[in-house]
């Protein structure tokens, strides 16, 4: 199972949270991203529908593989003052 951790920083003159290096959109103030921070973890572990997902490599080849909607990962936000 694979893990996501949401990081509270200060971004673009307010906050934002980042995961692998992507950032939210920013916040005005902590309590805002921290709130919206918790609501993208919560998300990531809801269950969904199983389905097909295409992508393509690097390399320029195709795959077909199935997304099973329960593999959810876990996840946690990180708020160091």
């Amino acid at each position: 199972m694979s893990h996501v951790t949401y990081k509270i920083v200060q971004h673009d003159g307010g906050w934002a949270y980042t995961s692998n290096g992507v950032f939210s959109e920013p916040f005005a103030t902590h309590a805002a991203a921290l709130a919206a921070a918790r609501r993208a973890a919560a998300e990531q572990r809801v269950p969904g529908r199983t389905e097909a997902i295409e992508y393509e490599t690097p390399d320029g080849k195709w795959h077909t593989e199935t997304a099973a909607g329960i593999d959810r990962p876990e996840t946690d936000v990180e708020d160091a003052p």
